[in-house]
């Protein structure tokens, strides 16, 4: 499967809307790779989303079993997916079989038109230096961080989704272009087109200039005033809100 191609997958029942709903239900979660994939789909179908945004997810990787992650959760759940590679995984497969991992949206409404944003800026941390051996560990990855943006059809109406990883790497300011680069491409749309950008932004946007760029790209942040820690706290430490939902539209 070519790095920039993206995986789609048809198994909702065919629900149909007549008229777009005043509301909808969406998950955003990294599930790190899909590791607890029972878990993971037990909590997906109690949340009866009517959209769900996953970061980490793997396809054909030894760690989990060489599944596909996003087809499986999809099939359980009855819904539409679209997978796009973020990282082609050198630890994790062979020449012949390689391994990937990266986002997956999901819907039981029909999607179209995906689309991987790959950013321009990178950290240069996981490239396959001759020096680092190719171990679980060290995560010798081909590819880089993006945004999967794919089209979700609600009863005549179009919903843009962004589904995004921002490097864990580096420091804030390499996240904040990333960040950018993604609100920046939603100009496309014109502003009656209601738009999404969640996923693992993997830092804080309520501090500084994030909260700004998200203003100034008049997106608004649902939870601004929420108190939520995302992450599990360090052995010595708080932990950190870096999961984030916007909206425009």
């Amino acid at each position: 499967m070519p790095i920039e191609e993206v995986e789609t997958g048809t198994f909702a029942n065919g629900r149909v809307v007549s008229k777009a709903p005043d509301v909808i239900h969406v998950v955003s979660w990294n599930i790190a790779r899909g590791c607890q994939l029972d878990g993971v789909t037990e909590f997906l179908l109690n949340t009866q989303a009517d959209l769900i945004i996953l970061q980490e997810t793997d396809r054909n990787s030894r760690r989990t079993l060489y599944r596909n992650i996003a087809q499986e959760i999809s099939q359980k759940l009855g819904m539409n997916y679209v997978f796009g590679i973020e990282f082609q995984e050198l630890s994790q497969g062979s020449y012949h079989s390689p391994a990937y991992h990266g986002q997956a949206t999901l819907s039981p409404w029909p999607m179209s038109k995906p689309h991987i944003l790959r950013f321009q800026r990178q950290s240069k941390f996981w490239h396959p230096y001759w020096w680092a051996p190719k171990l679980p560990f060290m995560q010798r990855r081909l590819g880089g961080r993006m945004a999967l943006r794919s089209m979700v059809s609600i009863g005549g109406r179009t919903l843009v989704v962004y589904n995004l990883h921002l490097e864990s790497r580096s420091d804030d300011s390499l996240r904040r272009s990333q960040l950018i680069q993604s609100l920046e491409d939603a100009n496309r749309y014109s502003s009656n087109v209601p738009v999404i950008a969640a996923g693992d932004f993997n830092f804080d946007i309520m501090q500084g200039s994030p909260s700004s760029a998200i203003a100034n790209a008049s997106f608004y942040n649902p939870f601004a005033g929420v108190q939520t820690k995302t992450t599990r706290p360090p052995r010595f430490g708080q932990g950190k809100a870096v999961d984030w939902i916007l909206i425009r539209g």
